[in-house]
């Protein structure tokens, strides 16, 4: 397995819409391994393949305390969804920010397993939040964009600006 290389917003690269998969095949399951293993070694709970300039529709999600519930969703699309919860989000594409978004509370998403098989999963709470976070990666759209225009900007600002070095606080 290889670790991947994430992209950072505002790289516009994340805003290019996935094609669907048309095979399941070994190429795919190596992406799916590589992006969860990426999205493991980078503390997130879930990775789309636009986020490592990979343009298909292919996600991991692994909300898991333990991180031992990959579920690996390719050609996903909500089917069904309801009700309404604003989570605090982040994004292994925009670190360092986390801002709540109002998203489906519950949802019923269909997708092709590593085996090609379609199946069908209901998903609520977090998970339901990280799958339709995912799902708009795949369409070309970071969480971010799902905020007033005052906090888009501010954040992108912050995310051009440089980092400089912390400074130790000295004692008197």
């Amino acid at each position: 397995m290889t670790r991947l290389a994430v992209l950072r917003y505002p790289d516009e690269r994340l805003h290019t819409v996935a094609a669907p998969v048309q095979e399941v095949n070994d190429a795919i399951r190596t992406l799916a391994a590589d992006m969860a293993q990426t999205m493991y070694a980078g503390g997130g709970i879930g990775l789309a393949a636009t986020q490592v300039d990979v343009h298909l529709r292919v996600i991991v999600v692994d909300v898991s305390e333990r991180k031992n519930q990959l579920l690996t969703l390719i050609n996903p699309e909500i089917v069904k969804a309801g009700g309404s919860l604003a989570y605090e989000e982040g994004c292994l594409s925009v670190p360092g920010v986390y801002e709540k978004v109002k998203r489906a509370a519950w949802l019923r998403v269909r997708a092709l397993g590593l085996d090609g098989k379609p199946f069908e999963l209901p998903a609520d709470g977090w998970l339901a939040v990280c799958i339709q976070h995912e799902i708009d990666h795949l369409d070309g759209m970071v969480f971010v964009e799902h905020l007033p225009r005052p906090q888009q900007a501010r954040i992108l600002k912050n995310m051009a600006a440089p980092r400089s070095p912390r400074r130790k606080k000295q004692g008197r």
